[in-house]
C-alpha cells in the first residue's frame, strides 16, 4: 500500500473569533450561571460565524471556576463530523492539563459545562474524559425541536449513568437563554443563512 495516499493526522481547532469573544470574560467563573452564560454566548456566535451549529461547552476547575478550556462545533469549519462542542472542549483541556484523564490523581476536579444534555457521541467523551461533574442547560425535545439536528437515540437514564461513574449531574442552568440560542439558529436556517447537517435521516449531528 502506498501510505502516501493517506491521511496521517487531522486537527480540530477552535475559529479566531474565539480569542477576541473571551478577551472581555474574567479567568475565574464561580457560579454556574457565570459559566452558562459564557456556553450560550459563545453557542450563539458560532453558527452566526458558520463554523457548526449552536452548540459551545467550557472545561472549568470545579471548585475554583478557573477557565481550563473552551469548545464550540467546528463540524462545518473543519469537515471533521466528531468536531462537536464537547469533543473540542474536552481534548483541548486534555491537551491543557497533560494528561487524557482530566480526573488524574494530582489534578483538580474539573467540570464539563454545556448547552445541553451531550448527543451520543458526547456522551461516550464525556465518560470517558475523567471530568467529575457535568452542567447542562437542559435536556428535552427543544433542541431537536427548534434545530433540526438529530441527537440519537440517548438512554432515558443518561443521567443517572453519568452519577454512577463518579459524575455529578445538574441541569436546567440558564435553560431558557439556551433555548432561545437554538430558536434563532432555527430561524438561521429557515432564511437560508445555515446548514443543519444531519449526514443521514436519523443519524447524530
Amino acid at each position: 500500500m502506498n501510505t502516501n495516499r493517506l491521511a496521517h493526522d487531522f486537527d480540530i481547532r477552535l475559529p479566531k473569533w474565539i480569542d477576541d469573544e473571551l478577551a472581555d470574560s474574567p479567568d475565574l467563573l464561580p457560579d454556574l450561571e457565570a459559566r452558562m452564560d459564557l456556553v450560550n454566548r459563545l453557542a450563539d456566535r458560532n453558527f452566526r460565524e458558520g463554523n457548526g451549529g449552536p452548540f459551545a461547552a467550557i472545561v472549568v476547575e470545579s471548585e475554583t471556576g478557573a477557565v481550563v478550556s473552551a469548545g464550540v462545533n467546528v463540524v462545518l469549519s473543519t469537515n471533521i463530523s466528531s468536531g462537536h462542542a464537547e469533543v473540542t472542549a474536552l481534548g483541548l483541556a486534555q491537551r491543557r492539563v497533560g494528561n487524557w484523564d482530566l480526573g488524574a490523581e494530582g489534578l483538580p476536579a474539573h467540570q464539563l459545562v454545556v448547552n445541553w444534555r451531550p448527543c451520543v457521541q458526547c456522551y461516550g467523551a464525556t465518560l470517558w474524559s475523567g471530568v467529575t461533574s457535568l452542567v447542562v442547560a437542559g435536556d428535552g425535545p427543544e433542541l431537536e425541536e427548534r434545530t433540526g439536528f438529530d441527537e440519537g437515540p440517548m438512554v432515558a437514564d443518561w443521567a443517572e449513568q453519568f452519577e454512577r461513574r463518579g459524575i455529578a449531574v445538574t441541569q436546567d442552568v440558564r435553560r431558557t437563554e439556551a433555548i432561545e440560542v437554538f430558536a434563532a439558529y432555527g430561524e438561521h436556517v429557515r432564511a437560508g443563512g445555515a446548514l443543519v447537517y444531519n449526514a443521514r435521516s436519523g443519524g447524530g449531528a
